[in-house]
C-alpha cells in the first residue's frame, strides 16, 4: 500500500445529488436559506447592540450565537453555490483543510454557547436573587473567551493531524458537500488511530455540554413545578422555550448522525447534515424573535426606526 501513496492536491466533493434539475432547485434553495440566515442573524446582532435593555448575559450569548451562525453557514454555502455555478466539484487540499478547521471551530463554539445559555437560564430560575452576582459581565466575557479559544484549539489539533495523513488516490472522492473530518479519515490509507482517538475525544467533548444542558433543564423543571401559580410557571418556562427549541434541533441532528458506528455513514446522513449546517442557523433568529417577547418588541422598534429613517 505504501507504494500507492501519492501527493493529494485536491478532493472531489460528490455533493448531494447528480441530477441536474435537482441541482438547480437546490442552488436556489440554498441561496435563499443563506440570505435569510445572514439577514436574520445580522438583524438580531443589530437589535441587541442597539437596545441597552438587551445588554444582559442571555442576549450576550445570543449575540455570540448569531455571529457564529453567520460564520458557520458562510464557511459552507458560498463554496457550494460557486460549485453549482462553475460546474466543478473539486476543492483544493488547502481549501479543504481550511474549511474543515473553521467548520469544527464554529460547531464547537455553537455547542459550548448552547451549554452556557442553559447555565444562564438555570441560575436565572433556580437562583434568581443571586443571578447578578453569579452571572456577572466578567464571567460572561471569560466564558466567551474560553469557548472561542478552546474551540479553535480543538479544531487546530484535528486539522494538524489530518494534514499528516496520506491518501492512495490523487483525487479522493468525499461523499459529502463539504470536507468532513469523519469521511476524510475513512479515505486515508495511512494509520488513523491517533486521529480516531482525537475524534473520540471530540465526541466526548460534544456530549459533555449536552449532558450539562440536560441536567440544567431537569433542575429547571423541578424548580418551575414548585412555583405555586400557573402564571408564574408559564412565565418561567417561556423564558427557556426558545433556547430549548434550538438545543433540540442542533443536538438532536448532530447526535443522530455522528454517535453511531463508523461504517454506517450514508447519503441519507449527508442530507440530514443540512439540518444542523443550514436549516438550524436559519431558524434560530425566527425562534428567538417570535418566542421571546423582549426580542420581538426590540426587533419591531429597530425595524420601525429603520423604515422611518429611510
Amino acid at each position: 500500500m505504501s507504494k500507492n501513496k501519492t501527493e493529494v492536491s485536491e478532493f472531489l466533493l460528490l455533493g448531494i445529488t447528480n441530477d441536474l434539475e435537482q441541482q438547480r432547485i437546490l442552488f436556489w434553495a440554498f441561496l435563499f436559506m443563506y440570505l435569510v440566515t445572514v439577514a436574520g442573524n445580522a438583524l438580531i446582532l443589530l437589535a441587541i447592540s442597539s437596545d441597552p435593555h438587551l445588554h444582559t448575559p442571555m442576549y450576550f450569548f445570543l449575540a455570540n450565537l448569531s455571529f457564529v451562525d453567520i460564520c458557520f453557514t458562510t464557511n459552507l454555502i458560498p463554496r457550494l453555490l460557486a460549485s453549482h455555478v462553475a460546474g466543478t466539484r473539486t476543492i483544493s487540499y488547502a481549501h479543504c483543510l481550511t474549511q474543515m478547521f473553521f467548520l469544527i471551530s464554529f460547531a464547537n463554539v455553537d455547542t459550548f454557547l448552547l451549554a452556557a445559555m442553559a447555565l444562564d437560564r438555570f441560575v436565572a430560575i433556580c437562583y434568581p436573587l443571586q443571578y447578578c452576582t453569579i452571572i456577572s459581565p466578567q464571567l460572561c466575557g471569560g466564558l466567551a473567551a474560553i469557548v472561542w479559544a478552546c474551540s479553535c484549539l480543538i479544531s487546530l489539533v484535528h486539522t494538524f493531524l489530518m494534514s499528516r495523513l496520506t491518501f492512495c488516490s490523487f483525487r479522493p472522492e468525499i461523499s459529502h458537500f463539504y470536507c468532513d473530518a469523519y469521511l476524510l479519515m475513512k479515505l486515508a490509507c495511512s494509520d488513523t488511530r491517533v486521529n480516531q482517538g482525537v475524534f473520540l475525544g471530540a465526541v466526548v467533548l460534544f456530549v459533555a455540554p449536552c449532558i450539562l444542558v440536560v441536567v440544567s433543564y431537569i433542575r429547571i423543571t423541578v424548580a418551575v413545578l414548585q412555583i405555586p401559580s400557573a402564571k408564574g410557571r408559564y412565565k418561567a418556562f417561556s423564558t427557556c422555550s426558545s433556547h430549548l427549541s434550538v438545543v433540540t434541533l442542533f443536538y438532536g441532528t448532530v447526535l443522530g448522525i455522528y454517535i453511531r458506528p463508523p461504517d454506517s455513514f450514508s447519503t441519507q446522513d449527508t442530507v440530514a447534515t443540512i439540518m444542523y449546517t443550514v436549516i438550524t442557523p436559519m431558524l434560530n433568529p425566527f425562534i428567538y424573535s417570535l418566542r421571546n417577547k423582549d426580542m420581538k418588541e426590540t426587533m419591531k422598534r429597530f425595524l420601525n426606526r429603520g423604515f422611518k429613517s429611510s
